[in-house]
């Protein structure tokens, strides 16, 4: 372990910055590029995806249902795991009846998905002090992205392109923001060393 200048180990409340802020600017980066690739090919990219997402779900369906079978908990819990199985292989195969059926999906599953994140992380910011590193931007991307899955729980799009376009924008916006949220972590950061 290398020590910094002054000689003392650094804080971990500055290495948990140093790597909040790596962790955002890769996640910032990664958003930005699938939302290029997304905009470049709408229509091959949402073939591809509703097919990767077909396959997700028929895995982790079955995965659950073999769970629920083998693994020792309460009845409830059982239940309840072996009907969640049992719906996402449904859904899975859904999947694979036809492009709007999947997209119809992915794109209810992602508004959902949106929601909830975006909400989750609005208020778990707005209860951090207000001189909290990034709060603003946090806030910021919250209800960005619970507008996003609103956008997409009340109009999932009928056009496989529209919903391509949407998504892809909404990524590079997601992935600009987590991007202005790392330089501002890493910023502040060099105040806790």
């Amino acid at each position: 372990m290398t020590l910094p200048q002054d000689g003392y180990p650094p804080s971990p409340l500055a290495a948990l910055a140093k790597f909040g802020w790596h962790t955002a600017l890769v996640l910032g980066l990664l958003a930005v590029l699938l939302g290029v690739v997304v905009l470049a090919w709408p229509g091959r990219t949402l073939e591809v995806i509703g097919v990767l997402f077909g396959i997700y779900l028929l895995v982790s369906g079955i995965l659950q249902v073999v769970l629920a079978s083998t693994v020792h908990l309460a009845t409830a819990l059982r239940v309840l795991g072996f009907i969640s199985g049992a719906l996402s292989i449904l859904l899975g195969l859904l999947c694979f009846r036809g492009a709007y059926q999947s997209v119809l999906l992915l794109s209810l599953w992602i508004g959902i998905g949106w929601l909830f994140r975006g909400v989750t992380a609005t208020v778990a910011a707005l209860d951090l002090p207000s001189g909290t590193p990034g709060r603003g931007w946090q806030v910021f991307l919250g209800v960005i992205t619970a507008l996003a899955g609103v956008i997409l729980l009340v109009d999932p799009f009928s056009s496989i392109y529209a919903l391509a376009v949407m998504a892809g924008i909404w990524l590079l916006l997601i992935g600009v923001v987590e991007i202005g949220h790392a330089i501002s972590l890493r910023s502040r950061t060099r105040h806790l060393a």
